[in-house]
């Protein structure tokens, strides 16, 4: 049997005092409430390294994406195909789009970002994971566990009976009337995938799909309840390692659970970390036996309609007395165009026993669900937040429904190339050979 190892790494990536937020569409930092990290592991085997890290960060877009990959792949001597980075999407956290940034600064003096900052935690987080190299861990088993969140996710599009859109729940619902409906397509399941030399731990990665914000807007920067929940159960095993990723969450929020009241940070932390706790109490593992990474470069592709072209968004760029939020906006729609013939890779983990999913954007749990679906056999956990450039991947039918997350999407309806992708990336099991998926000897202490 193949050895494999594994090392961890952190880097502290808290932006300073006066950065923007959320690409310099909320008020920018006036305070910290708790730091911002980055976390990662990168596993070793006969195959190249594979590096997957979690940042708490807004999103990491385009070319500022490109470039962080390129550092870690450096710092682990692989491939960029190889790296894997996801923000968490905590939005009183810095957003990254070198190339906004760039169109930005030549008409405007307010900043979606500091490039010399940006500069600094890609450097800070490649050297944290070259220093992990000096102190790998020999792995030889891949732990699964999953636990129900209580009162945490809701769908935040509403339909009414014309089939369109009738209320967006955010993150923040004020309105009880909208808070009342029904909590609607969710994924209810937070899943743990761990690694384990022996019977000891090494690393736990959590994935769950909702947007992780309580509140937001006032400056004063926060991992919010889902980083908080990962510190707390860090504190509480400080021996284990671990992460969390944000999954298919594009159309999911805590909305229904959440008036926006400050109190409510602490309640909604607390859910996911009862979460957490319970899915490595129902951990059972196998022998690592596969560490297979398999991706699939997809062309997006730009939407046709002129809110989305290249003259009427250098025309809102250029418009001094434009909002700055819709300036900003044009110059992401500008920094994804130059992307139109560039291929986004999907990419999938194969543990033998388990897959780990890594996709683009802000995918609807629709597409987490589909991968589930391909291999009923496995232990499936998707991670979402990947290269932020393309925004939200509703899927066809929301194009027809409305709402918000269509009038915003960057690329055309996606669905079908994105679902063939997944089947592929995931050898999909056509019913006469699912197997269905087995418990193994459980482990956990």
């Amino acid at each position: 049997m193949p050895n494999y190892f594994a090392g961890t790494f952190r880097a502290d990536i808290t932006p300073p005092l006066g950065h923007p937020l959320c690409g310099g569409w909320i008020e920018s930092v006036r305070g910290h409430d708790d730091p911002l990290e980055a976390v990662g592991v990168v596993l070793l085997g006969p195959e190249p390294p594979i590096v997957i890290c979690a940042l708490d960060w807004c999103g990491l877009r385009n070319e500022a994406f490109e470039l962080w990959r390129k550092a870690l792949a450096d710092a682990a001597h692989t491939s960029i195909e190889r790296v894997q980075i996801h923000t968490v999407h905590q939005h009183n956290a810095p957003l990254a789009d070198v190339e906004a940034e760039a169109l930005l600064r030549m008409v405007m003096a307010k900043r979606s970002m500091d490039l010399k900052f940006f500069e600094e935690c890609v450097n800070k987080t490649a050297a944290a994971l070259k220093e992990c190299l000096k102190g790998l861990h020999r792995i030889d088993r891949v732990g699964m566990g999953s636990a129900v969140v209580n009162q945490v996710a809701s769908n935040r599009r509403i339909l009414g009976p014309d089939g369109k859109v009738k209320y967006t729940r955010t993150s923040a619902t004020k309105l009880k009337e909208v808070r009342d409906e029904p909590e609607g397509l969710i994924d209810p399941n937070l899943k743990t995938i761990s690694f384990f030399q022996g019977e000891r731990p090494i690393v736990a990665m959590h994935y769950y799909a909702t947007h992780p914000m309580s509140y937001y807007g006032d400056g004063m920067v926060s991992s919010d309840f889902c980083g908080l929940a990962r510190k707390k159960r860090q504190a509480d095993a400080p021996s284990v390692f671990q992460m969390y990723f944000t999954g298919c969450a594009g159309n999911i929020t805590a909305g229904k659970y959440n008036d926006g009241s400050r109190e409510n940070r602490a309640v909604l932390s607390d859910r996911i970390y009862q979460a957490m706790a319970a899915a490595w109490k129902t951990t059972y593992t196998a022998p690592l036996k596969k560490l297979e990474l398999r991706t699939d470069p997809i062309v997006f592709g730009v939407r046709k309609e002129s809110a989305f072209g290249r003259d009427e968004n250098e025309k809102m760029i250029a418009d001094g007395k434009a909002p700055v939020a819709k300036r900003n906006m044009a110059a992401l729609n500008l920094s994804w165009l130059k992307r139109e013939k560039v291929p986004i890779h999907l990419s999938c983990l194969d543990l033998g026993v388990a897959s780990i999913v890594h996709l683009p954007g802000e995918p609807f749990v629709e597409y987490q669900l589909a991968a589930q679906q391909n291999r009923p056999d496995q232990f499936v956990c998707v991670a979402g937040y990947g290269d932020d450039g393309i925004g939200y991947i509703p899927t066809d039918k929301a194009f027809f429904e409305g709402g918000y997350e269509p009038t915003v999407a960057l690329a055309p309806p996606s669905e079908n190339k994105i679902n063939e992708s997944l089947k592929k990336l995931m050898g999909a099991k056509v019913p006469e050979q699912i197997i269905p998926f087995k418990r193994f000897k459980k482990k956990p202490k």
